[in-house]
């Protein structure tokens, strides 16, 4: 009878308990997806202006913050999750045909041949039609067919273009309601965290792969624009030929990068695929939208990125910020206080830690916009206010077209054979500075380089002929002398130089 009543109550007990995981259960559900039914239909708002991205009540899973359980979802939970945002995302995913006039033989970030035809993805981001998608997607299209998950199909015109983000906006008329994605915020993106790539690879549409964020900020080098902005974020969900264009999303079903490129040596996936963050796609497609054209701010600065040798003699106590190589006269930063050498802290509160972010941060803003910046300069901050310019002012148009020209013609002064001295352990031959030459460089001190010798550490270090050479470790160089002591017994240099254009820059070299 004892045991009897013991195997009763233990029964009570599991079925108390099964009782109590499957309301626990429910609880988690409803608070994770905000009371809405996974897969349920949701109703598209129509909006008589262009909204960029849905409502989020409309096409996003909901999670307020306060509503996080503490302890992590099982896997039958993460799979509604997974399951919830591919079927709200899948729907604002289409599939773009592009038949162009002629072959053009360029090679595409994906490392495919552009053709009479070529496939990708893009994301409709207003209920009246307009798509993102990648610019190498559409670029030369003489035809653009986009068809929606639906099966419906529409001929689509390009709106505009932007090469140095590698976006475009194209647009359909649409016969009636079209979902919309909704738009997320890319600050809130961080490394480890669940993403879902939807797009067509391969001629398969609608395809949704998963992954982390693997890193933020990448620059590969896709963009053959002089001028690209390269800030991507990196994960691991498959992305392969014929996803570009199409959407990165977080667990909420938001919007956070648009597919552009893959680092592969195959042409096919290898587990690094990289997207424009939702913020600089969102800030171009309303520019696009807007004029055709993406109207953007200017500082005026050539960047290089700072090390931990060239932080240590500025007096920083961690590397940071940007090194300011030259500030062009009577553009932006100029005009706000900005100086060759001085160190960019932040932009707009935003912390700098590579050229490529400080590209990206810019490109936020538009002609006239106030931008704050905080500087190093002396051993303390300074904060300024810059009043971008755009492409229009006369001083940008004839700097851009330098960059765009290439580097200034290399300033060569005659010298005496006598007078240039080989320093054959390190692979250069130096001069002191004349007149024309102080002139040239606006230098005050320093030897001049006549010439390199190849496979020696400073041509390894990637130092040209042509530049003239200031401080070794943050030893001033006044001479010829005061630079053979200062090489002397070194193991390592930080070499910091000026060129013919009044640039400067640093330079590690090893002997």
């Amino acid at each position: 009878m004892g045991e009897s009543n013991e195997l009763s109550t233990s029964f009570r007990m599991r079925t108390i308990g099964l009782v109590v995981v499957g309301l626990l259960t429910g609880i988690l559900l409803t608070l994770w997806f905000g009371g809405v039914i996974p897969g349920q239909d949701r109703p598209i708002e129509v909006s008589r202006t262009v909204q960029l991205g849905s409502d989020a009540s409309m096409g996003a899973i909901e999670s307020s913050s306060n509503d996080v359980p503490t302890q992590y979802l099982d896997v039958m939970s993460m799979n509604e999750v997974f399951k919830a945002v591919s079927s709200t995302v899948t729907p604002t995913v289409v599939y773009i045909e592009v038949e162009t006039l002629a072959s053009s033989g360029v090679l595409s970030p994906f490392g495919q041949r552009g053709g009479s035809q070529s496939l990708g993805s893009g994301v409709i981001i207003s209920d009246q039609g307009y798509i993102v998608t990648n610019n190498h997607v559409i670029d030369g299209a003489n035809r653009i067919r986009v068809t929606l998950n639906d099966k419906r199909q529409f001929t689509a015109d390009v709106v505009g273009t932007d090469p140095t983000t590698d976006l475009a906006v194209i647009k359909v008329d649409p016969d009636s309601e079209i979902p919309v994605v909704a738009l997320g915020d890319a600050n809130s993106v961080e490394v480890g965290e669940w993403v879902l790539a939807v797009g067509n690879p391969f001629r398969l549409t609608s395809t949704v792969t998963a992954g982390i964020v693997s890193a933020i900020g990448r620059q590969v080098n896709v963009i053959e624009d002089r001028l690209g902005i390269e800030s991507f974020i990196q994960t691991d969900a498959a992305i392969n030929p014929g996803n570009s264009g199409g959407a990165v999303v977080n667990l909420q079903g938001e919007l956070v990068g648009i597919a552009t490129a893959i680092a592969t040596e195959s042409g096919s996936y290898e587990g690094y695929g990289f997207a424009v963050p939702v913020d600089l796609m969102e800030r171009v497609v309303r520019d696009l939208i807007r004029y055709g054209e993406v109207r953007r701010g200017y500082l005026g600065v050539s960047i290089q990125p700072m090390n931990a040798r060239a932080a240590e003699i500025a007096g920083l106590n961690a590397v940071l910020g940007v090194y300011l190589s030259s500030v062009q006269p009577g553009l932006a930063g100029y005009e706000a206080g900005l100086r060759n050498g001085d160190i960019l802290l932040s932009i707009n509160g935003r912390e700098m830690t590579e050229p490529n972010g400080l590209q990206s941060a810019i490109a936020l803003f538009s002609p006239g916009d106030a931008v704050p910046v905080e500087i190093w300069r002396e051993g303390r901050s300074i904060d300024f206010t810059v009043i971008l310019k755009g492409r229009d002012d006369p001083g940008y148009a004839s700097w851009l077209t330098e960059l765009n020209q290439g580097q200034p013609q290399l300033f060569e002064p005659q010298f005496e054979e006598d007078q240039v001295i080989e320093l054959s352990e390190w692979g250069i031959g130096v001069t002191n500075l004349d007149a024309r030459v102080r002139r040239q460089f606006q230098a005050v001190h320093g030897v001049y380089v006549a010439f390199v010798r190849a496979e020696g550490p400073f041509e390894k270090a990637g130092i040209s002929r042509g530049v003239v050479i200031t401080a070794i470790n943050d030893t001033p160089i006044f001479n010829t002398d005061t630079l053979e002591d200062a090489l002397r017994g070194t193991e390592e240099l930080l070499v910091r130089l000026k060129r013919s254009d009044g640039s400067t820059a640093f330079f590690e070299v090893r002997p």
